[in-house]
């Protein structure tokens, strides 16, 4: 799949340079390619510089959690509802627990460190699976709601953000909560509705009910501000979150005597070997956007996407940034790549740029999901996985569109 998609990126810019050189007579296109390539790659190089010191930090406060039985602990929460929603897994497997660490890795946004935990969980849930090549309902739902991307504090973004210079790297924290949040609840219906979950029981509903209100209620409190102060809470609050959950981590490790410094350097040494094997990735797909957008087809393919929405009566900013969009759900380093590239192109606080970083925080790669997680353990037939992920990704992508014209516009 990615394989595919790397070398369309080329062969599709190939051919847009030849038409523009052939029938629009410009012989510098090729220049324009060329430079953009050891351009991307530079990049790339900087960009991973600060991505090397994300991952290793936040591995290292998410070992120190592990450590103090936080994520033990959620296990212990979250077990009552998995118990209704995952009836197969039996109370106190450790399905259970490594799907927590999953999910709370995806949470602070760690999508290249939640893979590794999220292969363990899908093994984990196989061992419980009749079958050996068709997914179960366990696996189903997990698949789907780690698809849904659940991210509660979107760290690499802030860490794309500033990294090209964002004056408030958050600003996008709401945002990003928002539309994640869309997404997950359709994703969580879409399977329930597959899988007849009895989403009206006690126990579910004594967990979704709170949830919903208190997300409710706060959106309703948002409805009253305007756009300046929806921006200046999104930073008070995503800047107050990312120091208070350090400092959560730190005083309950220190009360539960977990040598906190020796577990934070454990954890980063994790987060050091999961980020040093993402550069080859980083500088492909880079250099392949780039090679794109300076080929021109890009900016065609936009083009056409424009055209129908002026047709269609609506206000077009938002479609610079769609290439996000568009290879999100075949390859997250293709999406990180075309995040970055529109950030260097319309400016890092754009209205493109703060879309497509909206975009990249609430949805997830799809098809590259469901090709690792059951590729992993041997599943052919996903049933309806596919159909209630891509619902998901698409409710969370008109999400973000929606919210970021609400907040930014």
């Amino acid at each position: 799949m990615l394989n595919g998609l790397w070398l369309g990126f080329f062969l599709v810019a190939a051919v847009s340079a030849l038409a523009q050189w052939l029938v629009g007579g410009n012989p510098g296109i090729f220049a324009a390619m060329v430079e953009s390539i050891f351009a991307m790659a530079k990049l790339s190089v900087e960009v991973m510089v600060l991505l090397f010191g994300t991952l290793t930090l936040w591995l290292g406060f998410l070992k120190i959690a592990e450590k103090a039985g936080i994520v033990e602990w959620l296990a212990k929460v979250l077990g009552p509802l998995f118990a209704r929603l995952m009836p197969e897994v039996p109370p106190g497997h450790p399905a259970l627990g490594l799907i927590t660490m999953n999910f709370a890795a995806n949470g602070l946004g760690l999508d290249n460190a939640a893979t590794p935990i999220g292969l363990k969980a899908m093994r984990a849930l196989q061992e419980l699976n009749p079958s050996s090549t068709t997914a179960s309902n366990a696996q189903i739902l997990f698949l789907v709601l780690n698809a849904s991307s659940l991210t509660l504090l979107p760290v690499t973004i802030f860490m794309y953000r500033a990294q090209q210079g964002a004056a408030d790297p958050t600003m996008v924290f709401l945002p990003i909560l928002l539309a994640t949040s869309v997404s997950t609840v359709v994703g969580l219906l879409s399977v329930a509705v597959m899988q007849r979950l009895r989403l009206w029981d006690p126990v579910v509903l004594a967990y979704l009910i709170p949830g919903a209100l208190l997300l409710g209620g706060f959106m309703a409190f948002l409805g009253t501000l305007s756009a300046a102060a929806l921006a200046s809470l999104s930073s008070i609050l995503g800047n107050l979150t990312l120091f208070g959950v350090i400092i959560l981590f730190l005083v309950i490790g220190a009360l539960r005597r977990v040598q906190v410094y020796e577990a934070f350097i454990e954890g980063a040494k994790e987060g050091f070997d999961v980020a040093k094997g993402l550069l080859p990735y980083l500088v492909a797909m880079l250099v392949a956007v780039g090679v794109l957008r300076a080929s021109g087809a890009l900016e065609m393919a936009l083009d056409g996407i424009r055209h129908l929405v002026t047709w269609m009566g609506l206000d077009t900013r938002f479609v610079e940034g769609l290439p996000t969009a568009l290879v999100k759900p075949f390859s997250g380093s293709a999406a990180r790549a075309m995040l970055i590239e529109t950030m260097q192109t319309h400016g890092v606080d754009s209205f493109p740029a703060l879309v497509a970083a909206t975009i990249q925080g609430s949805t997830e790669t799809t098809f590259y999901v469901l090709a690792v997680y059951f590729g992993a353990v041997g599943i052919q037939r996903v049933r309806h996985a596919v159909g209630c992920a891509l619902l998901a990704e698409l409710c969370g992508v008109i999400a973000a569109i929606f919210v970021c014209y609400w907040f930014f516009a």
